[in-house]
């Protein structure tokens, strides 16, 4: 695994490349339990699908993983279980939800990730944790991949449990690289 990004604060972390949020992502797919849902929020290219492809990884999944923007949805599997991943950017109307089967897999047999999923919060429900994903253009130098900030909000005690426990693993694993320097 990369080194992951570094965290700045509670539930806050610092991206400085793709490969740092691919690598947080990881650490979070391995603390993920079936009922968790979260919804990733932020503009093209901050960082939502790679995050995705981390979680994937860390629940043990080896497919590629891409935005559903055309599909909507995507599940993978083959790993300790199945991910859902949303992407609700087409959808206006909260009806559409149940059409695209979101509350079937919510809180069902594996974790669901929600692109743009800001406008159907009150569909979504509390039991979540938002994700906001923010590019930080103006610290990148010419030719360098732009710095990404990443803020995990839980509204729920599952949720905060588990923006602790990834604070924790980010924390031992910065550890773990300062030991081996």
């Amino acid at each position: 695994m990369s080194r992951p990004c570094g965290r700045v604060g509670e539930g806050e972390f610092d991206s400085a490349s793709q490969e740092e949020t691919v690598a947080l992502g990881e650490l979070l797919g391995a603390l993920l339990e079936p009922t968790d849902v979260l919804v990733l929020t932020g503009d093209l290219g901050a960082g939502k699908t790679q995050l995705t492809k981390g979680v994937a990884a860390g629940l043990g999944i080896e497919d590629d993983v891409t935005s559903p923007t055309f599909t909507i949805e995507m599940v993978y599997g083959g790993g300790r279980m199945p991910l859902y991943h949303f992407d609700l950017y087409r959808l206006d109307d909260p009806d559409q939800l149940e059409d695209i089967g979101l509350y079937d897999a919510m809180g069902v047999d594996g974790p669901c990730l929600i692109e743009w999923g800001e406008q159907f919060l009150e569909q979504i429900g509390p039991e979540r944790v938002d994700v906001f994903l923010s590019r930080r253009d103006e610290e990148s130098q010419v030719g360098e991949e732009p710095r990404r900030s990443i803020r995990f909000v839980a509204h729920d005690e599952r949720g905060r449990e588990l923006v602790r426990a990834l604070d924790a693993a980010v924390d031992a694993h910065a550890g773990e690289r300062t030991q081996e320097a």
